[in-house]
């Protein structure tokens, strides 16, 4: 018989456990480079992850309390380095996986959680990809593994061709793109869509260049100038990137510029006022979008980091996985990637689908060019350059849409 006394102190002695377990973070590891040429944009993932992770914490985090914990790890942009990251993440016991870099890291990654999943289902892992690549939604796609971007060399060239084929002055447009598998994928979509919507544009160049490697890009510009190339498409980011814009601008080349990343840290410090009318991104949003909810985010994220704010997908991600953890009531990976499955989601420029065949994310996207502040409706400049950004044309869902190459095997449902 449990007298009252016993019952008692059976009670106390469970309530520490009870509240430490009540406590508990439900932590997210990123595997990102935050040493080496790209440690600015570790940095910049680590910002943008902790404000959105910060909102939902706001409101009371998940699972009735908990909140989310950051764990932001070195993989110095190597596929070797983020592999051994893995295994810490796997170590410390964390479900949730975030990587933002090349496809060079994402693809092996991807990999080894799977063959880890089928050999740990105790321990297994969820993979995020934010950039989007294209082997994760495609042929190496698999269920362990969420992409939150759209498939960027095919579905964002797309729209950067569909853009170039209402130009009838662009004529001869160059190829310069990182020598790694995102890179080639760049150079073979570039190639087919621009031939499909455009026949008579001719391509007079295509240089791939090892990732953060070239400190020169003179020797690349004066070939542009030499191939008399009117349009430049490029995928380089990070130091690459403002590398080439600003060996560009200082060498006089008059062509435009359709990128992947020519909004990124210090890209418009580095072109300065000659990018204007000249320098064009494919994102999901830019500063003088007429959206006030953004515009309060990024003013927000301003004056807390003192940074420029750029939207990267991690609100979608992170407002998703919060989502899909209170829906299951659980943190366990094989149910979260099941409630993310087929989610339809409101974010702030629109709805976002998470399509269930391939795990890519649909959102609306953007092209606009580096323009003069007008005052109207281009406001707001970045990095304190006094370059203002105007929409050339959104893509919705529907038209981004295209057929995926994914046969996905799955588990079965817990």
């Amino acid at each position: 018989m449990i007298t009252l006394q016993r019952f008692a102190f059976v009670l106390i002695s469970l309530l520490p456990a009870a509240s430490v377990c009540a406590q508990e973070t439900v932590k997210v590891a990123l595997n990102i480079p935050m040493s080496g040429p790209f440690a600015n944009i570790g940095d910049l993932l680590v910002k943008h992850s902790q404000f959105a992770i910060d909102a939902i914490n706001a409101r009371g985090g998940v699972l009735g309390g908990r909140k989310f914990e950051l764990v932001a790890l070195d993989n110095k942009n190597s596929p070797q380095e983020a592999l051994l990251v893995m295994h810490q993440i796997v170590d410390r016991g964390i479900t949730f996986m975030v990587q933002s870099g090349g496809s060079h890291v994402a693809v092996p990654l991807s990999e080894a959680v799977a063959k880890h999943n089928s050999r740990n289902p105790e321990q297994r892992l969820l993979f995020f990809d934010e950039p989007g690549d294209y082997d994760l939604s495609g042929e190496k796609c698999n269920f362990w593994t969420f992409t939150f971007m759209v498939n960027a060399p095919e579905i964002k060239m797309e729209a950067m061709a569909s853009d170039i084929a209402r130009h009838p002055a662009i004529k001869r447009v160059y190829l310069i793109n990182e020598d790694a598998t995102f890179g080639h994928l760049v150079k073979r979509f570039a190639r087919e869509i621009i031939a499909r919507k455009r026949p008579d544009i001719e391509i007079v160049g295509d240089d791939l260049q090892p990732l953060g490697k070239v400190k020169d890009f003179y020797p690349y510009v004066a070939k542009m100038k030499a191939a008399k190339a009117d349009t430049v498409i490029t995928d380089l980011w990070g130091s690459d990137m403002a590398r080439l814009i600003r060996a560009a601008a200082e060498s006089g080349l008059n062509a435009s510029f359709y990128t992947y990343y020519g909004f990124g840290p210090g890209a418009p410090t580095a072109m300065g006022h000659a990018a204007i009318d000249t320098v064009k991104v494919i994102w999901r949003w830019h500063p003088n979008l007429p959206n006030e909810k953004e515009h309060a985010l990024a003013e927000e994220y301003k004056r807390r980091y003192g940074l420029e704010y750029y939207a990267l997908p991690f609100t979608n991600m992170f407002e998703m996985l919060a989502s899909a953890v209170d829906r299951v009531g659980s943190t366990d990976a094989l149910r979260v990637a099941y409630a993310l499955e087929g989610m339809r989601f409101q974010g702030s420029l629109g709805e976002v689908w998470m399509r269930p065949d391939d795990h890519q994310l649909f959102e609306p996207l953007y092209l606009f060019t580096f323009t003069r502040l007008n005052g109207r409706d281009v406001k707001y400049d970045m990095e304190g350059t006094g370059l203002g950004t105007r929409t050339d044309a959104r893509f919705e869902i529907a038209d981004l849409i295209l057929p995926t190459r994914c046969h996905m095997q799955r588990p079965p449902r817990p």
